[in-house]
């Protein structure tokens, strides 16, 4: 049942990672911000410099601990001031809901708590996976019953709400809840009921009102139907502006402009749970997942005035898949835990998927990774922390730490931002100071 259940919270919270697109969304600020999930371009990719290259034995300096985050799997977003994230938590009314929270990061005091919808006890991975999109005064946020929610930044009072099984007819791939992470691109949230007749929705940012539905094509037989575990990334390829996710049916591309489907590649895909978001260069997009899938590179080509993914390459589920966690695209090469309810430190040349390195397990289950300053940050779901050399020419360990022990799986992804690491596990925030 571990393994079953493993597969679900690193999607959004899993997701997904990514590689240097270009995406360009409402979301992605400033340097200074980490506004969505995977940061500001939604590759896992930090631009700070000047952080430090080796850690010491017990890691690096903790400066604080913020607490009170409830149940979850939600990495955080950092901008304005504020950190926001969701959990599920018991509010001072004594009701148990799922929330939105907003911290003060000067003083990690909670700035208030939103509530959602019920709270999701599901056996080792009870609560949320999205981590919230702020955009300005607003942020966007999706609750693991299906609940799109559009709340002020300041405040959290709820502007709108729709939910994806309702309104959209939605539904997951399999039998656990909602993960993904909503997109913000100019007017538009854009998110993933999965079902043929809405795959995947536009709606404005501002009202809620739907502005289309893009109703699936023609899609391979692997997979399923339903909304993988997954977040979308936005990506000009071929000349056209196309949203691009991990469905149940694989990889999926979808014209930004109207909602028209164009492809899928269903190769990478699995029935159980596809949750690894996908890499994204130039006209190139990569896809992996678990359960016996495996990973493949295809070339988005123009063709007859639509779109044809060409596979470059596939590597089976032995050479390299990513259950959750994430990979990122540095300098040609891909980052990445490999093997299911593992994460062992790989890199793959992007273009060719020939693989560079497999470094051995550093520690237990899957890994959340990020990419800052030279290095690869790997979070681990056992709660165990490394930083690894990004270098195509073999494995090197630059150091590892274990933060302080909370119960269940450390699945949120890492955070990079101001010289400082931040890591969300169960109902904790821990930040690290990681400057030189």
């Amino acid at each position: 049942m571990r393994q079953i259940s493993n597969s679900i919270a690193l999607c959004a919270v899993l997701g997904a990672a990514l590689g240097l697109m270009t995406a360009h969304t409402a979301g992605a600020q400033t340097a200074a911000d980490w506004a969505q999930f995977q940061g500001p371009t939604r590759d896992g990719i930090s631009r700070e410099t000047g952080l430090l290259s080796e850690w010491p034995e017990n890691g690096p300096a903790l400066l604080w601990t913020a607490t009170g985050l409830g149940k979850g799997f939600s990495s955080v977003a950092i901008t304005g001031g504020r950190i926001f994230t969701m959990g599920d938590i018991t509010l001072e009314n004594g009701d148990a809901k799922q929330c939105i929270i907003a911290l003060d990061l000067a003083t990690q005091k909670r700035l208030w708590a939103t509530p959602i919808g019920g709270q999701h006890p599901d056996g080792q991975s009870p609560g949320p996976r999205c981590t919230p999109t702020v955009v300005g005064t607003m942020l966007y946020a999706l609750g693991s019953d299906g609940d799109l929610v559009c709340a002020e930044s300041a405040t959290g009072k709820v502007i709108w709400k729709k939910n994806l099984e309702k309104d959209f007819g939605g539904r997951m791939m399999s039998g656990w809840k909602w993960s993904e992470s909503p997109l913000v691109d100019g007017d538009k949230v854009v998110v993933t009921p999965g079902m043929p007749d809405a795959i995947m929705v536009a709606l404005n940012r501002k009202t809620g009102e739907t502005i289309w539905t893009c109703k699936a094509g023609p899609q391979g037989p692997r997979g399923k139907d339903g909304a993988g575990y997954s977040s979308i990334v936005a990506a000009t390829i071929a000349g056209v502006k196309q949203y691009v996710q991990m469905s149940g049916h694989g990889l999926i591309g979808v014209s930004a402009a109207d909602g028209k489907f164009l492809w899928n590649y269903d190769r990478p895909a699995n029935n159980v749970a596809n949750i690894t978001a996908p890499v994204v260069k130039g006209n190139m997009v990569f896809g992996t997942s678990a359960y016996g899938a495996g990973s493949g590179l295809v070339n988005i080509a123009p063709v007859d005035g639509g779109f044809t993914p060409k596979e470059v390459y596939f590597l089976d589920a032995n050479t390299f898949n990513n259950h959750h966690g994430g990979m990122v695209l540095v300098g040609g090469y891909l980052y990445g835990g490999h093997g299911q309810n593992s994460g062992a430190p790989c890199c793959i040349e992007f273009a060719s998927g020939k693989v560079a390195y497999k470094g051995p397990n550093i520690a237990g289950g899957s890994a959340a990774v990020a990419y800052a300053d030279g290095h690869i940050y790997y979070f681990y779901d056992s709660g165990v922390m490394a930083l690894v050399e990004a270098s195509s020419t073999g494995f090197k360990l630059s150091g590892k730490f274990s933060p302080p022990k909370m119960d269940g799986a450390a699945w949120a992804h890492p955070v990079i931002l101001g010289g400082k690491l931040f890591l969300r596990h169960d109902d904790a925030l821990f930040c690290y100071n990681i400057k030189k």
